[in-house]
């Protein structure tokens, strides 16, 4: 296992982290607790929650991931110290959480002391804004309603931002969290954070987790060049885009089980006829090479210059095993050559 500094932080994590929204939900304690120990033992130690896993999101789901974990932890409390913690709190638009309101300073508060109790430790290493208060591309696009721009008071916004910075800081000083990072932002988002850091005595923001793969890589190269010179961790989540780049899911398929065979977000903005005919290139692409899609769509983003560590995430030891293996051997040059070819002609499909 690979291991790079998280950010300008000291801490130094895993390339590959352990992702956890279907702990609660399609997976079982029993599920996780195998699961950890396996990805421990690979030299995994970046694990990465939310408070509004498991997925999909829901009032009944909510907050049981971050009790999964804390179920593992109080029975491997040594473990502690070499595992590397993360979670979010959620953004504005999810009526069961805090009635879909946005984040406040003191709702945030709140929100790090009702994670500390399901997690069961007196430490989060990082603690991450979900997405912002203005709805991120990501979420608005699919889920609450686009970002308008120019509705978007500036002014009003670095206030609510630096309100949830000097919240993250008494955070830091009560020993709370190590270090803060923020999820689904965009250039401009991740400028204020950098900059009310330099004016003020607030936490500088050392990660961000945004979606990216071979299907979804829009962050390439203009938000990555920006990670990369501010010294800010860039974390992939989805690189296998739901699990469409398996093509488990090609003609309409819908395995039991899958998270596609579930109503969700994450499988129907993916599904349409552009997509589909990608995904169906990419998986012939790599066969071609003698390597499985998983294989090349997760070694296509680790070698991404500014990814520091892939988020991924398994219903099963199988999947979880092929994941984490993915990351053993670089791809053959060949192999990413065709696949930059690939993204000339499949710039984006979804």
């Amino acid at each position: 296992m690979q291991y790079a500094r998280l950010g300008s932080s000291a801490v130094k994590v895993s390339k590959v982290c352990l992702g956890t929204m279907t702990w609660g939900c399609q997976n079982t304690q029993a599920d996780a607790d195998v699961q950890l120990d396996y990805a421990l033992a690979q030299g995994v130690n970046f694990i990465d929650t939310a408070e509004m896993y498991a997925v999909p999101p829901s009032a009944q789901t909510y907050g049981a991931t971050e009790r999964i974990i804390g179920n593992w932890l109080s029975r491997h409390s040594a473990k502690r110290q070499d595992i590397v913690l993360a979670t979010k709190m959620a953004g504005p638009g999810l009526a069961h959480v805090r009635n879909g309101t946005e984040m406040t300073p003191e709702a945030l508060l709140q929100a790090v002391d009702d994670s500390l109790s399901r997690l069961q430790t007196d430490y989060i290493d990082l603690y991450q804004l979900h997405w912002p208060n203005r709805v991120s591309p990501h979420f608005g696009k699919h889920a609450v309603g686009h970002i308008g721009f120019s509705a978007v008071d500036s002014e009003q916004q670095t206030a609510q931002i630096l309100g949830l910075l000097e919240a993250l800081q008494r955070c830091v000083d009560a020993g709370k969290i190590r270090y803060c990072g923020l999820s689904n932002e965009t250039p401009w988002g991740i400028s204020q954070y950098l900059q009310l850091s330099r004016e003020h005595t607030v936490p500088r923001i050392v990660s961000i987790q945004n979606e990216f793969s071979v299907l979804h890589s829009k962050d390439w190269p203009y938000l990555i060049e920006q990670c990369v010179h501010e010294q800010v961790a860039y974390l992939p989540w989805s690189p296998l885009a739901g699990g469409a780049l398996t093509g488990k899911y090609l003609a309409g398929a819908r395995p039991a089980g899958t998270r596609w065979s579930m109503l969700q977000r994450n499988g129907l903005f993916r599904d349409t006829p552009e997509s589909n005919q990608a995904i169906a290139v990419f998986t012939e692409l790599a066969h071609s090479h003698g390597v499985s899609p998983v294989t090349a769509a997760l070694g296509w983003v680790a070698q991404v210059e500014g990814v520091t560590s892939t988020i991924i995430g398994a219903t099963s030891m199988e999947q979880l095993q092929q994941n984490i293996a993915a990351f053993a051997t670089p791809l053959p040059d060949a192999l990413l050559q065709d696949l930059a070819s690939f993204l000339r002609r499949y710039p984006m499909p979804f």
